[in-house]
């Protein structure tokens, strides 16, 4: 410190010399010539004074008499006037010099002035460059101090990587052998059904021969007394009813996934329990009971469980899911938690076991409303799709969130693939992307040529992608070829696709108010399903299987919920909604359903 001291001194010393010299030299011949007026006047005055005393001498001599003195004495005064008017003339520039001085002087005070205020400025910048100095030492050390800090960190982030990669490796072969036991635990499971559908079967055929005899022996007495009625002259002779003893002849069955249509039709044929055996012209009473009784016996059937799983026709729950219209619901695989989406941008979860109306979490980050919602088989992320071209998933633990960006236009499905690793997105522009969610990036683009509205996904390996687009077309993508299989045609645009756990069979809802069911095997459309009053509501309105693929239901734009059987009869209609329904979805693990509309409201319907 005392050489930079020494240093910004002697800076100052020549700095104030410099100043000095620049000053002092535009006046210096000013006052010298200012000096040399001085002594020439000071020479003057006395030149003045001895030519005063010789021209006293002189008057002196001229007073006492002389005429040859006469002409020196006039040539003195001549000489004298030239001095006087010299002089006069010095003063006035003696005078002129003098004011320059005091200006001068004026202009010297200022500089000093400057010159302290100059370095009083210097010396509280010298105060705060010392202070500065001090802060960039200590900022230093610091600096020093997170640069050892960031090193330790990336050791540590390194180390965290490695540690997250083991355990992600962990994770996959722990998921695969949970799949692999889930497969195992669902065969077993199966063995089970059937083995119970056995005992069933054998104490159905026990017991049910014994209720048919007694109705049918009381039905058969009813009609023998309607003929016999005296009143009826007009009446035609009405079959017997057969009486069976043989339980073969009702194939009831033994779970819910057994019982079809045929099932129905077969226990109504042992009966002979057909329009043809009630038709009653004369309008006898005794007939209209015996069929009403006998349509009465095959509602009790299905109400016991007999012909089939009973339908979710109680609202078990119903709150505002949204802000205004709900677009998308999706039932957790693992537990009883529902996702919603909807025009208010934002994603919940509601937790249904509990049956409180306030969600679990509310997932946002989108900027324009959601389309669909789905969780991946583990049920540990959920992935939705916004009309701000882009995708996203969130953890369904801490709402961690990433973001797939890469569409030119609203993103209207997406599915997982290979899990955990992929998700694929279908786009109204016309393509269809795949992304690796460890790398959040694009690997692949498929160009469908049309808007796709939705897509699934025929395995767990995700090997093949069905989607449905605006072109009325199903396409069906093989990703580990280039290679595209046959399209199939649909009478209108596609709103949506459900596919059954076994892969076997697909649904679309289509924009001609029907509901198609596809057979993959054979890869043709194997049944219709539609009713005069059921009209799809939007064209993004998403139909769904139930767990067993026996029952399909789909939202209408009249508020109802229609539930269809497989085997191509409409089972029931379920209401509670005001304006039309946008999608539904059945739980996996019990027989609820989730709906959701174009109002706030979302209702969860239940059988108990």
């Amino acid at each position: 410190m005392s050489t930079e001291e020494c240093v910004w001194r002697e800076h100052v010393v020549q700095r104030l010399r410099e100043r000095d010299r620049k000053e002092c030299e535009n006046f210096k011949e000013i006052i010298v010539q200012n000096n040399r007026l001085i002594d020439h006047v000071a020479q003057l005055k006395s030149d003045n004074l001895k030519l005063s005393v010789e021209n006293e001498q002189l008057r002196n001599a001229v007073s006492t008499g002389g005429s040859g003195s006469n002409v020196a004495i006039a040539t003195l005064e001549k000489k004298l006037l030239a001095q006087q008017e010299e002089l006069t003339d010095l003063h006035k520039r003696k005078g002129e010099n003098s004011q320059m001085i005091v200006d001068l002087n004026v202009k010297v005070e200022q500089q000093k002035k400057l010159l302290a205020e100059k370095e009083r400025s210097f010396n509280e910048q010298q105060t705060v460059n010392n202070r500065l100095r001090a802060e960039v030492q200590l900022l230093n050390s610091s600096l020093e101090e997170l640069k050892k800090l960031n090193t330790t960190l990336l050791d540590e982030h390194t180390a965290l990587q490695l540690a997250f990669s083991s355990l992600e490796d962990k994770m996959r072969s722990v998921q695969d052998e949970n799949r692999c036991l889930l497969e195992r635990l669902m065969r077993y499971k199966s063995k089970d059904a059937d083995k119970l559908n056995e005992e069933n079967e054998s104490i159905i055929r026990k017991r049910l021969p014994s209720i048919f005899r007694k109705r049918s022996a009381k039905l058969k007495r009813d009609l023998e007394d309607a003929v016999r009625e005296p009143n009826s002259p007009n009446s035609q002779t009405v079959p017997a009813i057969p009486h069976s003893n043989s339980a073969a002849q009702f194939p009831i069955a033994g779970s819910d996934d057994d019982f079809d249509e045929a099932s129905l039709n077969d226990a109504m044929d042992a009966l002979k329990f057909n329009g043809e055996d009630f038709r009653n012209p004369a309008g006898d009473a005794r007939c209209d009971d015996a069929a009403r009784n006998s349509a009465q016996s095959i509602d009790t059937l299905k109400a016991a469980g007999y012909l089939g799983q009973p339908n979710p026709t109680k609202i078990l729950m119903k709150f505002e899911a949204h802000e205004n219209e709900s677009h998308a619901v999706r039932w957790s695989p693992v537990e009883r938690l529902v996702a919603t989406g909807g025009a208010d941008r934002k994603v919940k979860l509601w937790d249904i076991g509990k049956g409180g109306t306030e969600p679990r979490a509310v997932l946002s980050g989108s900027s324009a409303g959601i389309n669909s919602v789905d969780f991946d088989s583990t049920g540990a992320y959920i992935l939705g799709t916004s009309n701000d071209y882009g995708a996203r998933v969130w953890s369904v633990m801490d709402c961690r969130l990433r973001t797939l960006t890469g569409h030119s236009g609203k993103v209207m499905a997406a599915k997982y693939v290979q899990e955990p690793n992929k998700v694929v997105t279908g786009s109204h522009d016309r393509t269809l992307k795949i992304w690796d969610l460890r790398s959040i990036a694009c690997i692949e683009t498929k160009f469908a040529g049309s808007s796709c509205n939705d897509l699934c996904t025929t395995d767990s390996l995700g090997s093949t992608i069905i989607s449905g687009h605006y072109d009325k077309k199903i396409r069906f993508w093989d990703i580990r070829t280039e290679k595209q299989a046959d399209d199939v045609l649909m009478p209108a645009k596609i709103t949506s696709l459900d596919l059954s756990k076994d892969c076997n069979y697909l649904i679309c809802s289509v924009r001609d108010d029907t509901i198609k069911l596809l057979d993959l095997r054979k890869n043709q459309v194997i049944s219709t399903f539609a009713n005069e009053h059921f009209k799809v509501s939007c064209d993004f309105a998403r139909a769904s299987f139930n767990s067993g693929a026996t029952k399909i239901a789909c939202g209408s734009a009249d508020g109802a919920i229609y539930i269809w059987n497989v085997n191509g009869f409409l089972e029931t209609t379920l209401k509670g909604h005001s304006t039309a329904v946008n999608a539904v979805s059945w739980s996996p693990n019990s027989n609820a359903l989730a709906s959701v509309g174009k109002s706030k409201r979302c209702i969860i319907y239940s059988d108990s």
